[in-house]
């Protein structure tokens, strides 16, 4: 036992060094030299603009800094997407952050750009947050302009969502810190108020080699869109200032005088630690990820004094439903058990896996933690529903609709942690990306798909064989496991984490000891925004 133990730990703990290293790589977006040349032109990096904004040694939570990871390597990558986003303090108040990464291809717009930084506008409304966008970008990136343009979620969704901002009350701020080119102008001039860099910010519809191409007139970038065109002849923007520092510190004076907010009102109460040490989680995760353990050990190194009150605790075992508190705030916890478990029959049931007792009695807990104005936490490690003629005859269908009908209406905000495993009809019981949860981060020990990568790579085998067969081939056993080991290690690229994270499926990947600062922070974003509407229980039938 204290073997595997060890060799859990030692597993968990180099997976937390590949994701430093991963992450370590994206905070240098364009590379050292293209930083260099940034601040060679006066400016600070996107990076040190935001440090610069943000209350000094504050916590900033941020959102895909992983997004392009391994993406567009034809056009020499797209680190972060190109831009960093995410929600910081600012005076002590939550603002969410847009600032592009001039050192990744002038800051342009690529497809997985225009996605993250919708993201970032959908937590702002969301929760009701000012957003703040720091601009320095060269527009949209040319060759790829037909997958970022004309449709529903492309670059222009950013100025509806502008738009609708505006019309809710939610402040947003622009600064013109460098290029801000074509339609991206509307951008900054959306908002509720516009400031300028001279020398360095400029805004134009189209620049001088354009325009020079369109009505031959001879004129250069900072007469047609600088500072002081725009803050003494225009009108366009608010403020001129000499730098990026004076800039920014205008922002934080802007939002030191934001008026307060009414709030949803969520509980909290004096934080406590807890009780069992959040480092036991490295040792408690198997390597094996086919292997089960106590679910209850990781919320106990998690939750506030290692304090749970579980609901039906003897019911439907393979979800574990609950109340806690995390850094203060009263939860709603619902997990998935990984070990085995009795069912209400006295029958061994495989942990991970949602039977049709657990899923009544998650829908139940959901219902009950909307009624009492509580956030939910998801915890995942799901293979998905239990199959066969047994569950089927029991009416899985209906009891997993009634959990999937409860998370899609819960008016309370949802928070997910993909643990481990997230599979099939699993991922959307558990508030997979698709059921809108505030927030939704992973562990590095997560997987994301449609099944296992070995049961995916048996089934589409058996087909492969099968059209070989009729083709009248026939493969040898050696050909065939080579054929398996193939398609696994194809299939399972695309369930890391990595890959959920680049594609934006997950906002962060985080170590699994931040965990309780990650939720903590979303659900005091959360709490800025007052819940509207009363649960519906829709289909449900209890």
């Amino acid at each position: 036992m204290i073997q595997e133990t060890t060799s859990n730990e030692h597993y968990n703990k180099n997976l937390i060094h590949g994701l430093h290293a991963k992450l370590a790589k994206a905070y240098l977006g364009g590379g050292d030299k293209k930083l260099n040349q940034q601040r060679e032109l006066g400016k600070l990096t996107a990076r040190e603009r935001i440090a610069t904004l943000l209350d000094q040694d504050s916590f900033f939570l941020e959102i895909g800094a992983l997004v392009g990871d391994g993406m567009y390597e034809e056009y020499g990558g797209c680190p972060s997407g190109g831009v960093i986003t995410g929600i910081g303090y600012i005076h002590g108040k939550q603002c969410i952050v847009v600032a592009n990464d001039a050192t990744v291809k002038a800051g342009a717009w690529f497809p997985i750009t225009s996605k993250k930084n919708l993201r970032a506008q959908e937590i702002a409304i969301e929760n009701q947050l000012p957003i703040i966008y720091l601009v320095d970008s060269a527009g949209i990136f040319l060759p790829l302009q037909d997958e970022v343009f004309a449709d529903k979620e492309h670059f222009g969704r950013q100025f509806r969502n502008n738009a609708i901002m505006s019309s809710q009350g939610i402040i947003q701020i622009a600064a013109i810190m460098g290029s801000c080119v074509a339609g991206g102008a509307y951008l900054p001039i959306m908002c509720d108020e516009a400031m300028i860099v001279d020398k360095t910010g400029s805004i134009f519809l189209a620049g001088s080699y354009l325009v020079k191409a369109a009505i031959g007139e001879d004129i250069d970038n900072e007469t047609l869109g600088g500072a002081t065109t725009h803050c003494e002849i225009s009108g366009v923007t608010d403020y001129k200032f000499p730098n990026d520092k004076a800039c920014l510190q205008s922002i934080r004076d802007i939002i030191s005088k934001i008026g307060d907010v009414p709030k949803a009102g969520f509980n909290r109460i004096a934080p406590v630690l807890p009780q069992k040490n959040p480092l036991d989680i490295y040792s408690l995760l198997p390597a094996d990820r086919t292997k089960p353990y106590d679910m209850i050990e990781i919320i106990n190194r998690i939750v506030d004094g290692s304090e749970f009150e579980e609901y039906k605790k003897l019911y439907g075992q393979s979800i574990i439903c609950g109340l806690a508190r995390i850094d203060g705030w009263a939860v709603g916890i619902v997990a998935n058990q990984r070990k085995m478990v009795k069912s209400k029959k006295g029958e061994m049931q495989m942990g991970g896996v949602i039977y049709s007792d657990s899923a009544d009695k998650a829908a139940r807990f959901i219902m009950n933690c909307n009624q009492k104005k509580i956030p939910l936490v998801f915890l995942q490690d799901v293979t998905g529903f239990m199959v066969g003629s047994r569950a089927e005859q029991g009416g899985i269908i209906k009891d997993g609709a009634k959990m999937v009908n409860a998370v899609a209406n819960s008016v309370v905000p949802k928070f997910t942690v993909v643990i481990g495993n997230s599979y099939g009809a699993g991922n959307y019981a558990m508030c997979g990306k698709a059921f809108d949860p505030r927030l939704i981060i992973a562990w590095p020990t997560a997987q994301i798909a449609v099944m296992s990568g070995n049961s995916a790579a048996k089934t589409l085998l058996q087909i492969k064989v099968s059209t070989l067969k009729a083709q009248g081939k026939v493969i040898s056993a050696e050909e065939e496991k080579l054929l398996l080991d193939e398609i696994i290690t194809r299939y399972n690229d695309k369930t890391s984490p990595y890959y959920a994270a680049s594609q934006l499926w997950v906002d962060s990947i985080i170590d699994p000891i931040d965990t309780r600062k990650v939720l903590s922070a979303g659900i005091e974003a959360a709490n800025n925004a007052p819940i509207q509407k009363r649960f519906n229980v829709g289909l449900i039938q209890t």
